[in-house]
């Protein structure tokens, strides 16, 4: 069995993209959002760095949740001390779509050009994408929201998990 298909399948997952720096607003944002992911059953999928990415794992754990990071580089040890299983890949920024794939849902809060590709990546293979204060295209097929319980009930209602 391939190795996302495997973390896709485990649980309900949802994949959550931002940047690798995250003012104090940015923070609280994934925070919440980790909490909320978790008492709703969701395993949080990262690129499993710092910023966003960290802020939303210790939210997860906070909320008794578990959390996933899909590193880009080779040593686990590079992810943030909230991921529980780190999966080092070794290949850079490609890492992304990995990231995106993994999630039957993707939530971005805030990011750079790293989350630009991962809401391009999740849009060409038509996953469902919420948005918190981040990038807005026209015509991007995001759902902008704008508070983290919006932002996981629309991801949950796109999972399938909640009507």
């Amino acid at each position: 069995m391939h190795l996302l298909a495997t973390v896709a399948d485990m649980d309900l997952t949802v994949s959550v993209i931002g940047s690798g720096t995250a003012d104090p607003h940015l923070d609280a944002i994934a925070v919440r959002v980790g909490e909320l992911l978790a008492k709703a059953g969701a395993v949080v999928v990262c690129g499993g760095l710092d910023g966003v990415m960290a802020a939303v794992c210790r939210g997860a754990r906070a909320g008794g949740g578990r959390t996933v990071g899909i590193l880009p580089g080779t040593a686990a040890e590079e992810a943030n001390r909230w991921v529980d299983l780190a999966l080092p890949t070794g290949i850079g920024e490609a890492r992304n779509l990995l990231v995106v794939r993994a999630g039957r849902a993707v939530i971005a809060i805030g990011g750079g050009f790293g989350t630009l590709s991962e809401l391009a990546f999740a849009r060409k293979l038509g996953a469902p994408v919420v948005g918190l204060d981040t990038w807005r295209l026209p015509d991007d097929g995001v759902t902008h929201v704008d508070t983290p319980d919006d932002a996981v009930r629309v991801a949950l209602v796109a999972a399938g998990q909640v009507d």
